[in-house]
């Protein structure tokens, strides 16, 4: 079963340059609201982690640009679920504009699971594997 979840976002004139194209690091902003959005459609949001004492911190990100968005522009982040058997959660994302449905970028992230000391967890956690089994993952 493939978890996907779609947010729209409106360009905010904060979030572009005196081009009036987004900034380049807002891109990662607008994955973020993908994750935040995913987690809440799936409860799999960071407070929904926090309460089983897991941080998930980004270890890793990518993003490629393709096309421009502009002030104004409805942006819509299509985020996916990338499953793994390591303890780790991944996702990828696709960003294109509404009217024309032109990708604007894409991108990876990776997050893993550390104790509240910060100690790496080398295993999934008990409360995330009952999670993907829930899903049929």
């Amino acid at each position: 079963m493939e978890l996907t979840d779609r947010k729209e976002i409106v360009v905010r004139f904060s979030e572009v340059d005196s081009m009036r194209i987004v900034w380049h690091g807002n891109y990662l902003k607008y994955f973020e609201d993908g994750r935040e959005s995913f987690g809440t459609k799936y409860s799999l949001g960071y407070l929904d982690v926090y309460k089983h004492n897991v941080m998930i911190p980004l270890v890793k990100i990518t993003c490629d640009y393709k096309r421009p968005l502009e002030y104004g522009d409805i942006a819509v982040v299509e985020t996916r679920f990338v499953p793994s058997e390591a303890a780790k959660i991944v996702f990828e994302y696709t960003v294109h504009r509404q009217k024309d449905q032109e990708v604007a970028a894409t991108g990876s992230s990776t997050q893993v699971f550390l104790t509240p000391q910060g100690e790496l967890l080398l295993t999934a956690p008990d409360f995330f594997n009952r999670w993907k089994s829930k899903w049929g993952i």
